[in-house]
């Protein structure tokens, strides 16, 4: 969906997918504090390096929610229309993920 008035893009979610998201980036919120917190505690650096590749991987996992979500409901509705433009940004989205 676009916002006609502010020419910016908007994807409407359903409350499920949306409660799923926030408790992922809660989460994610969650271990970044926890890592503050071992900075703060000079914990040692193995220990908070094992923490921030788990944010990493909490992190790919949203956004491996958010792109395969994309795919079979905003790629669907634009080749539908025959909007086939969506092909690029979909194909400079996996470019940036790898």
């Amino acid at each position: 969906m676009s916002c006609e008035m502010c020419n910016t893009k908007s994807k409407k979610r359903s409350e499920d997918e949306k409660k799923n998201l926030i408790t992922r980036l809660n989460r994610v919120s969650g271990q970044i504090n926890g890592i503050k917190t071992m900075i703060e505690e000079d914990r040692y650096c193995e220990d908070v390096l094992i923490q921030l590749l788990a944010v990493e991987k909490s992190v790919r996992a949203i956004s491996n929610i958010v792109l395969d979500n994309h795919m079979h409901s905003c790629l669907i509705e634009h080749i539908e229309k025959g909007d086939y433009s969506i092909i690029d940004e979909i194909s400079d989205l996996v470019r940036r993920f790898q």
